[in-house]
């Protein structure tokens, strides 16, 4: 069964829905590559996708530690190369709203980084990850 449906809107524009729950992300070209920069690029949802994945097995594991992480936050850089042009770095900086023990804190970082998003991205491209804990 797909995943999800993505048609082509014209104007450097796509709508990809979920099939299971119908929800849409618009996806538009970046200002730098023709477009108008008015959604996420495909590009950046990868980057994005990175740091979404993290979050949601560190979740898992923090469900089995009695840990409630809400309203941390995450901020993602892409960096893009030429020849051909590519992501060649994602940068995500992990702004974590708990006070966790130093053993919780290396089980939850040790634990984003085994998401899948991260072990399915090119190993040539640089992923530099950063976990700010209050």
């Amino acid at each position: 069964m797909a995943t999800s449906k993505v048609t082509y809107l014209g104007d450097l524009r796509t709508s990809s829905i979920h099939l299971a729950s119908g929800s849409e992300i618009i996806s538009d070209a970046p200002i730098d590559n023709n477009g108008k920069g008015e959604a996420f690029s495909p590009t950046d949802t990868v980057a994005n996708a990175l740091a979404s994945c993290m979050f949601t097995v560190m979740g898992i594991k923090a469900r089995d530690l009695d840990v409630d992480f809400s309203n941390s936050t995450a901020e993602v850089t892409k960096v893009m190369g030429t020849e051909p042009r590519r992501i060649t770095e994602i940068h995500v900086t992990f702004n974590m709203n708990i006070a966790v023990s130093d053993k919780e804190k290396t089980i939850l970082e040790k634990t984003a980084m085994t998401c899948p998003v991260f072990h399915s991205l090119h190993p040539d491209i640089k992923k530099e990850v950063v976990f700010n804990w209050k």
